[in-house]
């Protein structure tokens, strides 16, 4: 026998209850889906536990999506999918399991887990690895006390062992009873070998329960957990956001417990990958979201919008900016109010101002672009500053082209450069020009009109009420 754990991480369910179209292991909850948590909780187990862990799902609702997104996510840790073409139960669940993996039977261990429990923590795991290898049982339920059971089964203790008792089953001598089944479950694999067989569906659903390895007279037992909500099941969206609550709650304690200081911390939300540097500050009303970074002693002032962005140290993101896919470095100032749309590179010590809307474009350190412009698609050399009103036209409607400008030049206010266009080093293009030939270095650029002035000609057009 090695001395291994298999997880069986049941995936199979379709998720009715939750009225929406994708397969509920997938379901996203602060930007991670309900088996990510799941997965990664095993994996921080795996870590320290000191002992062999494999990967493996029942999947059999879009099984194809859920595998795609597992094998793409976790391919480290090699997981394997044994697929559940009927849904029968836990305990016919994990018996397909194992007619899929019979090798599986050599570990000394297998941990039952649902895919739709992402607040359960490494600890928790530990625990009863702990539990069952101290008291020598053949396998550990873990259960909480609770005020409201509907919907948990009940776990009926005995002088020897105990019972779980689901709900459908259940009198209505055992339905007050306030120890539950969390469905979390660690075993010795030879007690499920011994038993899985001998499991039965005459029950009220029809199904076949793994519940029914614990049994009055089995060397099998308990353990109870004072916080409930660790074992919250995701069934509907009401508990959806409740998981999400307690998981955003979590991801603020730690990142302020590691320096992050927050004003009105009830109001600000960040997901799961967020990472976030001791000294930075983060504002009332912003989210953070998808793989976004965010270094040190920087500041994310109120109402902000950042997703998968990278923001470098000593950099302040205005009021009410909007930043997707961008990447600022460090010493800069970016808003309030701008937009940094995905392909946007800010190096050190620039400046993005009120208004200002950036695509694909990269500024070089020092590079100025104050209000009320479109870059897009373009390179801005190093100290260039960019006048009030600035467009690069990029679109000619077919395709994109570039626009590139470079360092230490002046474009004044009101200019547009008609791409493909290049602007060289310390060239100067004066107000209110549109820029349709390249510009060479040092160069002097004006493309307006002459000014015509009419004497007393004003009346003509102003209109009165």
């Amino acid at each position: 026998m090695s001395d291994s754990i298999n997880t069986v991480i049941l995936a199979a369910g379709k998720g009715t209850r939750l009225g929406i179209n994708t397969p509920k292991p997938l379901c996203i909850a602060l930007g991670r889906t309900l088996v990510d948590y799941v997965i990664s909780g095993i994996s921080d187990f795996s870590s320290k536990c000191g002992k062999k862990v494999s990967y493996n799902l029942v999947v059999g609702h879009e099984k194809e999506t859920v595998e795609a997104h597992i094998k793409s996510k976790f391919s480290h840790l090699d997981p394997s999918f044994a697929t559940q073409e009927q849904q029968l139960g836990t305990g016919h669940a994990v018996k397909v399991f194992f007619e899929a993996y019979p090798k599986s039977w050599k570990s000394a261990y297998t941990l039952v887990v649902c895919a739709d429990t992402p607040l359960i923590t490494e600890d928790i795991y530990s625990q009863l690895l702990s539990e069952i290898e101290d008291s020598g049982v053949d396998a550990v339920c873990a259960s909480f006390f609770t005020q409201n059971p509907t919907g948990y089964g009940r776990i009926e203790q005995k002088n020897s062992g105990f019972n779980i008792i689901e709900e459908k089953d259940a009198n209505e001598s055992q339905k007050a009873i306030k120890e539950v089944n969390s469905g979390l479950y660690l075993f010795k694999t030879e007690h499920i070998k011994t038993f899985i067989n001998k499991i039965d569906d005459n029950n009220k659903s029809g199904e076949f329960y793994l519940t029914d390895l614990f049994k009055e007279g089995f060397n099998v037992k308990t353990l109870q957990f004072c916080d409930e909500k660790s074992f919250l099941g995701v069934n509907n969206l009401i508990q959806l956001e409740e998981s999400e609550t307690i998981l955003l709650r979590r991801k603020l304690e730690t990142l302020m417990l590691k320096g992050v200081r927050m004003n009105r911390a009830d109001s600000i939300y960040i997901e799961t990958n967020v990472e976030i540097t001791a000294g930075t500050l983060i504002e009332p009303n912003v989210s953070i979201r998808g793989n976004t970074k965010i270094g040190a002693n920087s500041v994310i002032e109120t109402g902000v919008v950042i997703k998968d962005s990278t923001i470098g140290d000593n950099t302040t993101i205005k009021a009410y900016s909007y930043l997707e896919g961008a990447i600022i470095k460090n010493h800069c100032a970016v808003g309030p109010m701008a937009r940094l749309r995905e392909g946007t590179e800010i190096s050190d010590n620039c400046k993005i101002g009120n208004f200002v809307e950036t695509k694909k474009s990269l500024l070089h350190p020092g590079a100025k672009v104050s209000h009320l412009s479109y870059v897009g698609d373009a390179e801005i050399g190093e100290n260039t500053n960019i006048g009030c009103g600035f467009i690069t036209c990029n679109y000619d409607g077919a395709e994109k082209h570039k626009t590139t400008i470079g360092k230490n030049t002046f474009i004044g206010s009101d200019c547009q450069m008609i791409a493909p266009i290049t602007v060289g080093d310390e060239a100067f293009v004066g107000s209110g020009s549109t820029i349709t030939k390249d510009v060479p270095s040092k160069a002097f650029a004006i493309a307006r009109q002459r000014q015509v002035t009419k004497e007393d000609m004003a009346a003509r057009f102003i209109k009165k009420k």
